[in-house]
């Protein structure tokens, strides 16, 4: 059971005190019942609900994907900082929704958006081992030899050296560019691993996460809601 106006908001229909007015005003029928109460409690998922004739069905979880800018933290509230959830629109902005893992502020690409903790758990749980795939340019030329080195595992200053990467140059140059694919998310580990071997990196963008891929025809700061094939992707 849910509130009314809870109800309503969540499912992007205005912010709790236009949807309070709303109701007031009798534009708001449950079960074909006109309702002046916004406090009351609904069944979110048997109830029939309709603000000026429409039906407005509820949303259990949310999943977004977007393609993160640079200058965002992945965070849902930050004194100082612009966060990835500013990025919403104020109808789609709930307020359980949160990024599923975090990139770094300058880093962009794939970041997913939703209110479903245990989806969560299962794609951030280390035990799970998630491959998550990065686009990268760093100053340095990457040679073939570096395949093996990131195969074998990196020495980035912890206990133990990292899980098996797979690197695939793109370009090599005194600007090269790469894809990397890590199964585990240490701090700044990309551009750690990179740093272990002479190069630093200076632009790094999340292209997958496990078999979901970044909408490419999304601009940085775009974002769209998850097909259900997509989602499915993503609970595997």
């Amino acid at each position: 059971m849910i509130r009314l106006d809870k109800f309503l908001t969540d499912m992007g229909c205005g912010t709790r005190s236009i949807i309070k007015n709303l109701v007031r005003k009798g534009k708001v029928s449950v079960n074909g019942e006109i309702i002046k109460k916004p406090e009351i409690k609904i069944n979110e998922d048997e109830d029939v609900v309709l603000l000026d004739g429409e039906e407005i069905k509820y949303n259990r979880y949310e999943y977004f994907m977007l393609n993160k800018p640079d200058g965002y933290v992945s965070a849902t509230t930050d004194r100082n900082e612009k966060t990835v959830l500013d990025l919403l629109k104020a109808e789609d902005r709930r307020k359980d929704l949160f990024p599923v893992g975090r990139l770094d502020k300058d880093t962009e690409g794939l970041l997913v958006i939703s209110n479903d903790g245990e989806m969560a758990h299962k794609i951030l749980s280390p035990k799970n081992h998630i491959a998550k795939t990065y686009y990268v340019k760093v100053n340095g030329r990457i040679e073939n030899e570096h395949i093996e080195i990131f195969e074998k595992g990196i020495d980035i200053g912890e206990k133990n050296i990292t899980k098996p990467g797979i690197l695939k140059i793109i370009k090599s140059g005194d600007i090269s560019e790469a894809e990397l694919t890590i199964y585990e998310g240490k701090f700044h580990q990309v551009k750690r691993m990179f740093e272990a071997v002479g190069m630093k990196v200076v632009y790094l963008k999340r292209i997958k996460m496990g078999t979901l891929g970044l909408d490419e025809t999304l601009k940085p700061g775009e974002y769209r809601r998850l097909t259900l094939e997509e989602t499915e992707q993503l609970k595997g």
